[in-house]
């Protein structure tokens, strides 16, 4: 009898329900993990790809999607609040600002609050409550888009259990945290459904002069419902609803310190800053509907609605820090509280973000002159929107507190509304051309239209400046592997990269676009896993997105600037295994290394930027992208109730402008290398009952991992927890 399964990933844009056929009498619970689930099948796909799986969350308890992630080959995680509230990840050098160059999803979905019109992921799940985590790169990220210049991040959110099944987690350690994660869920042969609900909170471990600690309180809900087909349907079908929602509050600034404060205390943050807090709210409502029309032809169907509502509350004084680094008495004095200062703007950064859309996929496995093809095509029709609204409070320091002044009324750039409309369609044919060598070729079609409207009033009945664009790619890719035996496989693959320019964008701008070249092999031996890739990247266009968190190259923190021609290459390998001892007992080893360089390749339009710097010339470097990244974990087993875990990851320093390779630099300049260590152990009192003590950061080692965009800021220090989690 024939076995249904569907691929996380294909969840959302492809419809892999026939992919080993389903018999109408047979149904199965369609929300299942195969393909990147399943370990063995990784070592057949037709490129890149890696899985952090629920056994590898469960063995750190870790609730920052930066440790969750930095196993990864060709992944770059910067790091900025201590707890992954809104991470930076770049893959393959595509820029990491707020995660603003990858497809960013969760269960298949776009999940970034407006990825057309603006990108930068100030919303990230919540890391807690994942199931596990997928990374693709290569041509195999055509079928997701709309960012294929470096990969896809799929974030598998729990799912429906067979049968009944639920958890209780409970976790406190030090700086105040404290956590609960519990869920519930059932099934039956027609219906199921889950509660889920995870709740975090800390005092923070920066402390703030003449107020406390920056606190952070996170709640997040999840509910799903599943109806399938009865047994004997004529066809085998399923439909799911997804809702979640989710609330912040978190003391979290983008002032940081001069580096003399910090080498004094690294975690202390300057009272003119007290104000600072995000605040925000997040929810989806999710339909899925799944059919089997035949055992070879499938549908899959997707709507979806996101709404992200945020005020982050914070100060800009990077001029003061800047000053205070080169000596200036006064400045460093208003920074310390000890001399009056006026104005002082706290930014309301108030923003509305829509995301919603509708995407149908097929899959249909057929057979041509002999010649096997899975082949999938598809398509999404998307819309999603930013409304800035951001006044600014006045304030003055007074005898080193915050005085109220009054409140400024938003300008133009901070009263505006930034839209995108976006069809794409994708086809994807998997051939298999003898039993040792498989084809795939990908073609990916984006179209997208974005307009922005700035007001010059807050009632908006004066409208101020506009700005349109229209873009259309075609975006073709072609991949293949060759088993050599039933160990070792070669890939290799090209594809055409591309990013959406956002809603700031003027007509004719087209956004990043590249040529993407991979190539390597995959050992699969036993106990032993080994893959080695080495990837190049074109680029004929290359556009950062500006922003606060990390200004332009020409110094602005809005729109966007053109880099033009780069060049990316590198290699990434990762190894793992585990070595089976007496008496049950068993190492787990896993370790990757990803090693970067990445250049402008051509002279760019002459500009002074804020430092006095001429245009961006060929051979200057790219900001907060490190050549070095190692990570490796290992531990040991019992077999029995223990076990124990240790991973430790290397980050190099980082240029944080494009300035560094041209030589006269200065610690300013740059961040610092760092080493990382966690550990773990766990203890089972019984077969539901577990016990766990976990330490991140062991070695409190603290180094200045980001200086975008006000200061200096380093890790986090330190940090014991005690866990017990309870399955029934």
């Amino acid at each position: 009898m024939a076995r249904f399964t569907l691929t996380p990933l294909s969840l959302a844009l492809c419809a892999a329900l026939c992919s080993q056929g389903i018999a109408a009498d047979s149904p199965q619970a369609l929300e299942t993990v195969s393909v990147l689930g399943d370990r063995e099948a990784l070592h057949s796909l037709p490129g890149s790809a890696h899985l952090v799986s629920a056994e590898d969350l469960e063995q750190f308890e870790f609730v920052d999607i930066n440790r969750m992630m930095r196993n990864v080959p060709g992944v770059y995680l910067r790091e900025e609040d201590g707890y992954g509230l809104r991470p930076n990840i770049g893959i393959r050098g595509a820029f990491g600002e707020r995660s603003g160059k990858i497809s960013l999803l969760e269960d298949g979905v776009l999940v970034a609050p407006a990825p057309y019109s603006a990108p930068e992921a100030y919303y990230f799940p919540t890391a807690g409550r994942l199931q596990a985590i997928e990374v693709l790169k290569g041509p195999s990220t055509l079928k997701y888009g709309p960012f294929t210049v470096g990969g896809a991040v799929n974030m598998l959110s729990t799912q429906i259990p067979e049968g009944s099944a639920g958890k209780v987690q409970l976790e406190a350690g030090q700086f105040g945290e404290n956590r609960l994660h519990t869920y519930y869920g059932a099934s039956t042969e027609t219906t199921g459904w889950l509660i889920e609900t995870h709740q975090q909170q800390a005092d923070g471990f920066r402390d703030i002069d003449r107020a406390g600690s920056a606190d952070i309180a996170k709640e997040d809900y999840l509910l799903k419902g599943r109806l399938s087909s009865a047994q004997g349907a004529s066809y085998a079908q399923q439909l799911e609803i997804k809702l979640q929602y989710s609330e912040e509050e978190s003391g979290m600034s983008y002032l940081g310190l001069t580096d003399a404060d910090l080498a004094q205390d690294p975690n202390r943050r300057y009272g003119i800053s007290a104000l600072d807090e995000m605040q925000n709210r997040h929810s989806t409502v999710q339909l899925n509907h799944s059919i089997a029309l035949s055992d070879t032809f499938s549908l899959n169907t997707q709507a979806y609605y996101n709404k992200f509502k945020r005020d982050w509350f914070k100060v800009s004084l990077g001029s003061l820090i800047d000053a205070a680094n080169a000596g200036d008495i006064d400045a460093q004095a208003v920074l310390d509280g000890t001399l009056d200062y006026e104005n002082v703007g706290i930014k309301h950064n108030n923003r509305n973000y829509v995301s919603r859309g509708v995407q149908v996929s097929a899959n249909w496995q057929l057979q041509t002159a002999g010649i096997a093809h899975d082949l999938e095509f598809g398509v999404r029709d998307h819309y999603d929107d930013v409304d800035r609204f951001q006044p600014v409070e006045n304030y003055s320091q007074i005898d080193g507190e915050l005085v109220f002044e009054g409140v400024s009324d938003p300008s133009a750039s901070n009263n505006r509304v930034g839209k995108a409309d976006a069809t794409s369609l994708f086809v994807y044919d998997q051939i298999q051309l003898t039993s040792a060598l498989a084809l795939t070729a990908a073609l990916r079609y984006e179209d997208l239209e974005t307009s922005q409207q700035r007001y010059e009033n807050n009632e908006r009945t004066e409208a101020g400046s506009s700005r349109s664009n229209s873009v259309s790619e075609w975006l073709p890719g072609l991949g293949f592997t060759y088993a050599m035996n039933d160990s070792v496989t070669l890939l290799a693959g090209v594809h055409r990269g591309f990013a959406p320019p956002g809603s700031g964008s003027s007509e004719g701008e087209a956004g990043d676009l590249s040529t993407n070249y991979e190539g390597g092999f995959r050992l699969h031996g036993g106990d032993l896993q080994l893959e080695m890739i080495a990837f190049y990247s074109d680029y004929e266009s290359t556009v950062q997105n500006c922003s606060v968190a990390q200004p332009c190259a020409n110094g602005q923190d809005s729109g966007n600037y053109a880099l033009g021609e780069s060049e990316i290459r590198g290699l990434e390998a990762s190894i793992g295994g585990q070595w089976q001892l007496a008496n049950g007992w068993s190492v787990p080893l896993k370790a990757s290394y990803t090693f970067t360089d990445a250049e402008i390749s051509q002279d760019s339009l002459a500009y002074v930027t804020s430092n006095g710097e001429d245009g961006l010339a060929e051979g200057d470097n790219f900001a907060y992208l490190p050549e070095n990244v190692f990570a490796v974990t290992t531990g040991i087993d019992s077999g029995a109730a223990w076990r124990v875990n240790l991973t430790a990851a290397y980050q190099d320093e980082m240029c944080v402008d494009n300035y560094c390779n041209r030589g006269d630099t200065d610690q300013f300049d740059v961040t610092e290398s760092l080493w990382v260590v966690d550990a773990a152990a766990h203890y089972d009192f019984s077969a539901d009952l577990a016990g766990y003590l976990k330490v991140d950061n062991l070695l409190d080692e603290q180094a200045i991992i980001n200086r975008a965009p006000d200061g200096a800021r380093v890790n986090r220090p330190r940090t014991a927890s005690l866990g017990v989690s309870y399955r029934f």
